[in-house]
């Protein structure tokens, strides 16, 4: 069973040649804008297996030399793939860490004995623990000692690196701020290891790590600028879209102690290895014609003229031929044989993109529409990551194909629990008091005792401790009523309201099980119920907390179990992918647009609304100091005004959507 096809998600079908280059020449020219050789690989397997082995072959070649290997690691969820691989061939292929040495990179301060948040135990319980390297030949930062003896530590930390001679190979991932280790912004070139404050972004990113809520310590005692970069080889890490904006400016920027990765430029030996959702923002990915000639592809062309428009700040019908020639589009002059009929072209493109029928329109020519005429009406199914997405995500598209007619299912793939908070129990326990005194005399001895139960958790419940079954329950109760709540308001039947509670997600943290055949069991058995037309699934990939990327990974692997099982219904289904709260398809890859009237959006917002517990309590909202519904309406807004820009039809707000077509 396929269980991670969305790391197969390409939008753009990159070329092969312009992440793995055929040859030196190819490469240099490639990758001109690049100051850190960057190696891309198309999924995420192969990076990590190439890192690994990178990795295995340095202690080889000590272990021959009859020397140790020093490495410095990192804790970065982006390096618990490697040390999975690692573990891997240690315990299939023989694979030895008897002559490594391993300093850590960072531990968090201050610490007491046995902090559950300790750097050095998630490396042991990550990677340490399963392998053959002896427990003296791992040293760390002590983040129990006294504040006033930190600075004398940090120095005798650094001459333990250098009387095993230095650093052979460092490991490190990178921070969304371009932190390496936890060397903030500000870090300068030449810093030591020390004590530092850790940046905001930085412990939200590091709570994640941990998998719980338990907050991060303050402040953090790390190898310093200086000390990373007199390692002997450095590989830097990163996957997923969440990291293309920060290694887009660690490897094509300049140095600045405001991107503390940058300063890897001045390393003669580093390496940046990412996948290609971490590098799509790279120009010879995402702007490919400034760097090499191509073959050019219709979505080429139309990212290159959505480019040049924004560049001119004129819309696709006015660029002329001395645009083209001016910012390095000649070719397609040569191509098209003029600008007009590359514009009109694109500009055909785009608008056949918009549609007021997401799911066909009836008795109607669909030859240059997204969906199809028939069959009419449609068994749509969109499935929603947690009980919100669905009307944050495409909540235009739900009322148009409801208002429309078509059979609309909506499955709420989690229970969304963790992201409630705890005065909403308490709210919703006065009201189960008041309901049981009025209908029930307050006679019910048991609801009375469990109610005071839970009343008596959450009052001594302290930050960072987990939520009880029952809490949890109530909390899933909570998020199930406003997703019906929601859903009747849309005008869809409770019936056609589905919650599949995948087993993945019940950790009761915010790390979870890892997605298993179990969940895909529980998908594949309601699609093939339902024989859905359409499919409406999140292509946001790189949501903060990871649970849509595993929902994704569950739907498409159950679409894959059917199609393998030869499921008729299939061949006659479309999957469209749209994206949430956080992000936008680029307009290159949009294949259909659903545009919202000011009524429209107003129903969207207050559809979003009806769920109150993601509102200002909300856990999990992060950095961003809107609320869904403004992120949502921005959102579709800027859309909008993107086709507005380009010269097409002018909107008040529009819903985008991606195919997703089964491998």
């Amino acid at each position: 069973m396929r269980l991670n096809l969305s790391s197969q998600i390409v939008l753009n079908k990159v070329p092969e040649e312009f992440y793995r280059p055929k040859t030196a020449v190819d490469r240099s020219e490639i990758t001109r804008m690049e100051k850190i050789p960057t190696d891309i690989y198309p999924k995420l397997e192969e990076a990590v297996k190439a890192v690994a082995t990178a990795v295995v072959d340095e202690i080889k070649q000590k272990q021959s030399e009859g020397e140790f290997c020093v490495l410095g690691l990192g804790t970065g969820t982006s390096l618990t793939p490697i040390y999975e691989e690692l573990i891997r061939l240690h315990k299939k292929e023989g694979v030895s860490f008897k002559n490594v040495i391993v300093f850590n990179a960072y531990e968090y301060f201050p610490l007491t004995k046995n902090a559950p948040q300790s750097a050095i135990k998630q490396l042991h319980e990550r990677f340490l623990d399963h392998v053959d390297i002896d427990q003296q030949n791992i040293f760390s930062p002590d983040g129990t000692i006294e504040q006033e003896s930190v600075q004398q530590y940090c120095r005798l930390y650094e001459q333990r690196i250098s009387s095993f001679g230095g650093i052979d190979l460092m490991l490190l991932g990178i921070g969304r701020m371009g932190n390496i280790a936890t060397n903030e912004p500000g870090s300068s070139l030449n810093s030591p290891s020390r004590i530092i404050l850790i940046d905001a972004t930085s412990r939200e990113e590091m709570t994640r790590s941990f998998g719980s809520s338990e907050p991060v310590p303050p402040c953090s005692i790390t190898m310093g600028i200086s000390t990373i970069l007199s390692a002997r080889k450095i590989f830097l890490t990163a996957w997923g879209e969440e990291k293309a904006e920060i290694i887009q400016k660690t490897v094509e920027g300049t140095i600045t102690d405001q991107i503390p990765a940058s300063f890897l430029q001045t390393h003669n030996n580093a390496r940046v290895i990412t996948d290609l959702d971490a590098a799509s923002r790279l120009t010879r990915i995402v702007h490919p014609w400034l760097v090499t000639s191509l073959n050019w592809s219709d979505k080429l062309v139309r990212s290159a003229l959505v480019w040049l428009c924004q560049k001119t700040g004129k819309p696709i019908l006015k660029l002329t031929n001395k645009d083209y020639n001016e910012n390095g589009l000649s070719e397609l002059l040569a191509l098209y044989g003029s600008a007009y009929n590359a514009n009109i072209k694109i500009f055909n493109d785009l608008q056949h993109t918009i549609t007021g029928w997401p799911g066909g329109k009836p008795n109607a020519d669909d030859t240059h529409r997204p969906e199809r005429a028939k069959p009419f009406p449609k068994r749509v199914i969109i499935f929603s990551p947690h009980p919100d997405d669905d009307v944050i995500s495409m909540g235009g598209t739900l009322q148009r194909l409801v208002s429309q007619g078509h059979e609309v299912h909506v499955a709420y793939e989690t229970s969304g629990n963790i992201a409630v908070g705890d005065e909403e129990v308490s709210r919703f326990m006065l009201f189960v008091d008041g309901f049981d005194q009025i209908f029930g005399d307050g006679k019910n001895e048991k609801l009375s005792k469990k109610s005071e139960e839970i009343k008596k958790f959450i009052a001594a419940k302290k930050e960072g401790d987990l939520d009880s079954r029952d809490i949890l329950n109530i909390k899933g109760l909570i998020r199930r009523g406003e997703a019906r709540t929601a859903s009747i308001y849309n005008k869809i039947p409770l019936e056609r309201v589905h919650f599949l509670d995948l087993p993945f997600y019940e950790s009761g943290k915010i790390e979870k099980l890892p997605m298993s055949e179990k969940d895909v069991a529980i998908v594949q058995k309601f699609i093939s119920e339902v024989k859905p037309h359409q499919i409406y699934v999140a292509g946001d990939l790189a949501d903060p907390h990871g649970t849509h990327r595993k929902c994704t990974d569950a739907v498409l692997a159950a679409i894959d179990e059917e199609k393998k099982a030869g499921a008729k219904w299939l061949k006659d289904c479309r999957i469209w992918m749209y994206h949430g709260a956080w992000a936008e398809w680029e307009i290159e890859n949009i294949e259909m647009c659903v545009p919202m009237s000011p009524e429209e959006l107003r129903a969207k917002r207050n559809s979003i609304l009806k769920h109150q517990s993601q509102m200002e309590s909300a856990p999990f909202l992060g950095n961003d100091e809107r609320l869904f519904w403004q992120r949502a309406e921005d959102r579709n807004r800027s859309t909008a005004k993107l086709y507005d820009d380009l010269g097409l039809a002018c909107y008040e707000a529009m819903e985008a959507f991606v195919e997703y077509k089964p491998l």
